[in-house]
């Protein structure tokens, strides 16, 4: 579907040339740079004009000749839309950031008496969840709004929704109905993603680099860009700023505290993502303990609490020795890109292990394949040897079976005594005892005879595994999670989570002071170990009278004790709901899936509908708010979007049914795809029927792209007046077919 949409970009800004802005006056042409290798995907939030009838692209103010075109677009041409103002909000709280993105867009393209669809594209960071798009233009007013999907026949339409959906796991896009020709809208995005933490820095970035031809052509306007930011640690401790993309201002800085500001008058929109980097100065491990009372019409009445640790900026700190045993899919379906990028993961990850650390590795499908029957020092001769049995052993055949080898890695890491025993689980596809694995660990781990239990990590890739079996089994584990929803990410988000998940500075970590609490509730509810690269975040809900201090008791990688008492401080600044409601909804709705409770799925859906989060049990849809006789609709009243030929204006209100928009559920896996062994899906939508670029007729279309009829009557200035001759019938002959009229439009000469 990217592909898609970046080619309905560029035929677009071919399809854009018949607007005329007056004498000397040009829009800027697409740079080399903005020609990337991803074509025309947004890199900033933008609004496009969806053409599906060339005819009606012109400036509404300036009326032209335009030749006559013949035929529709399908599928529709996309124009990016002229940006008269954007700004954005940053604000930074523990490990997630909050981004709200202001701006007014023009449809400069389509003529004054006509309307148009408009896109709107909006690209987000790491994990990005939106959180909110309010739309206000051309007499109406819409939002978006999560309602709670129960009814088995919404499913089945949030399904098959077009007109909100992912081009790829960063980018959603949104269709918005009927804006007249000229006419100026405004939008406001808001949505959250998570602040990457390496190296003892924390990091954001945030896509808001804006092509050049979005600036406005002709158009003497006041263009300010600003980008506020404020980032709270939530605690006392001094933050230090490392790298800025853009030359703030600082306005406030205090203890755990810092607010920035950038705002300049500027010839051209921002052609620089945001980042910012920083570090909060302390080389020990240090945290907090932060407390705050529900807001109000919460349905969870109970307070909310959050724990938090930092391993510190100490480049020389010592981490735990390892035994870990990688546990890779080698089914059918991982063919190709998947497994060779896992190959490569794997094979970077086994050489950064120590002298001391021992690993093996587990290929599976139906069987299994070890490199080892006992677990071998990570000497170079063993890396060597283990990288030749990869090369080797790695072939994609067979299908699933996750029980057999996760009981092998059990087995394997039985006598780890000093060291953190780690099992890395990797898979592309779901499997029907997947419950059954996940009560398998937990006895296992209940059982308290090993002097430290494996610590699970789980890596899924594609849409068919049952991601919220691997959190949950990452969970039961103490071990961490992720996926890759794009192909091309699985080697780097691979070495990123082994990365994070071999870097353990405190281990069998325990919280003290909760037993006096009427009643508690925490995510998770199994507490991993603290490592250099990811802090580590405890929250959840309580009744009672919280202590004053907690103590944090664990062990560190001299085998000595650990120990900080975290005293107890109400915040005001930061929204824990808010930072935290993507945390629990997750860990919920695992916890739902791994029960069967109707009690949770009602509960996550309460969470999700609350906190505007998306979840597997709520559905994101359009609202409108105001109609163009300035009448609001009923609050229950959602938008579908206008049909071909027919005004928007023109629709009953009683007619107008639901619009959802698809893509935020993930769905619990995909059984029948793994044990048809499918190649893993991505998160992208299927491409829309048709061809790109259909004007005219498709013979027409292709002859354009050799011949054009204003080339050759150009052409005849240097001809004798025989050729001449000649020439001139030959146009007049394809005048009848229209062609020289299409060509106009298709031609990327400036031949005019």
């Amino acid at each position: 579907m990217a592909d898609c949409f970046s080619s309905s970009v560029e035929f677009g800004l071919n399809l854009s040339k018949r607007v005329y802005y007056g004498k000397g006056m040009a829009p800027s042409p697409a740079t080399a740079m903005e020609r990337s290798a991803e074509g025309f995907l947004p890199t900033a939030p933008m609004c496009y004009a969806v053409i599906s009838d060339p005819e009606k692209v012109e400036n509404p103010d300036i009326r032209s000749y335009q030749p006559y075109v013949l035929g529709e677009c399908d599928p529709p041409a996309l124009i990016p839309l002229q940006v008269l103002g954007v700004g954005m909000e940053v604000e930074c709280s523990l490990d997630t950031a909050f981004v709200t993105v202001t701006g007014k867009w023009r449809v400069h393209c389509v003529t004054a008496r006509s309307t148009c669809d408009c896109q709107v594209a909006i690209p987000m960071g790491e994990q990005g969840s939106l959180l909110g798009l309010e739309v206000d233009g051309s007499g109406r007013s819409y939002h978006t709004e999560l309602i709670s999907l129960k009814d088995e026949k919404d499913k089945d339409k949030v399904a098959k929704a077009k007109d909100g959906y992912f081009l790829n796991s960063r980018i959603y896009t949104i269709k918005i109905p009927q804006f007249r020709g000229g006419s100026v809208f405004s939008i406001k995005i808001k949505w959250s993603q998570k602040i990457l933490f390496h190296d003892g820095q924390l990091s954001v970035c945030v896509p808001f680099s804006f092509p050049s031809y979005v600036n406005p052509v002709g158009r003497r306007i006041s263009k300010k860009e600003k980008i506020f930011l404020k980032v709270n640690s939530g605690g006392a401790t001094e933050m230090l700023c490392k790298t800025a993309s853009h030359p703030f201002k600082e306005l406030l800085r205090q203890a755990g505290k810092l607010n920035l500001l950038y705002e300049a008058e500027v010839l051209e929109w921002s052609s620089t993502d945001f980042n910012f980097s920083y570090t909060v100065t302390s080389n020990d491990i240090f945290g907090g303990l932060l407390l705050q009372s529900p807001f109000l019409r919460d349905f969870d009445e109970r307070e909310i609490f959050c724990l938090y640790l930092y391993p510190g900026n100490s480049q020389d700190g010592k981490v735990f020795k390892k035994d870990v045993v990688f546990i890779v899919d080698i089914s059918v379906s991982m063919k190709g890109s998947p497994l060779e990028n896992t190959k490569n993961a794997l094979l970077t990850s086994l050489s950064q292990l120590h002298a001391q650390d021992t690993f093996n590795i587990i290929a599976f499908n139906g069987a299994v394949s070890l490199f080892s029957s006992s677990m071998e020092t990570a000497t170079q001769e063993a890396i060597l040897n283990a990288t030749k049995w990869v090369d080797t052993n790695f072939i994609a055949n067979g299908d699933t079976n996750i029980m057999l080898p996760l009981t092998q890695a059990m087995k394997l890491l039985e006598k780890s005594t000093d060291s953190v025993p780690l099992i890395f689980l990797v898979t592309d596809g779901a499997v029907d005892d997947e419950r059954e694995i996940c009560n398998f660990v937990t006895s296992y781990v209940s059982r308290g005879q090993l002097v430290r239990t494996p610590r699970i990590c789980t890596f899924g890739i594609g849409l068919y595994c049952n991601h919220y079996f691997l959190e949950m089994l990452a969970q039961i584990g103490r071990g961490h999670y992720d996926f890759a929803h794009d192909l091309d990410a699985i080697d780097f988000r691979m070495q990123r989570l082994f990365s994070t998940a071999s870097s353990v500075t405190v281990a069998d970590i325990t919280i003290e002071g909760l037993e006096g609490l009427d009643s508690y509730e925490l995510f998770p509810t199994h507490i991993q170990d603290l490592s250099f690269g990811s802090p580590l975040i405890l929250s959840g809900r309580y009744s009672g009278t919280f202590p004053q201090s907690v103590k944090v008791t664990g062990t560190l990688a001299d085998m000595t004790n650990f120990v900080v008492d975290l005293k107890m401080k109400r915040e005001k600044d930061i929204q824990l709901s808010n930072v935290l409601s993507k945390r629990h909804i997750d860990l919920v709705t695992a916890q739902a899936w791994l029960l069967k409770s109707e009690e949770l799925e009602e509960k996550v859906s309460k969470m999700s509908i609350q906190n505007k989060v998306p979840s597997e049990y709520t559905c994101m849809s359009m609202v409108l708010v105001q109609s163009d006789e300035g009448k609001k609709a009923p609050e229950q009243f959602l938008l579908q979007k206008a049909y071909k030929k027919l005004s928007f204006q023109s629709l009953e209100m009683n007619n107008i049914q639901k619009l959802f928009l698809g893509g935020w559920s993930l769905g619990f896996g995909d059984v029948k795809a793994t044990a048809e062994n499918l190649a893993p899906a991505i998160k992208e939508a299927k491409p829309p029927e048709g061809l790109l670029g259909k004007a005219a007729s498709t013979c027409c279309s292709r002859l354009a792209d050799n011949c054009c009829g204003m080339c050759l009557l150009q052409t005849c200035n240097f001809m004798n007046d025989k050729c001449t001759i000649v020439c001139t019938q030959l146009c007049a002959a394809l005048a009848c077919f229209e062609l020289i009229k299409c060509c106009i439009e298709l031609c990327d000469c400036d031949c005019l």
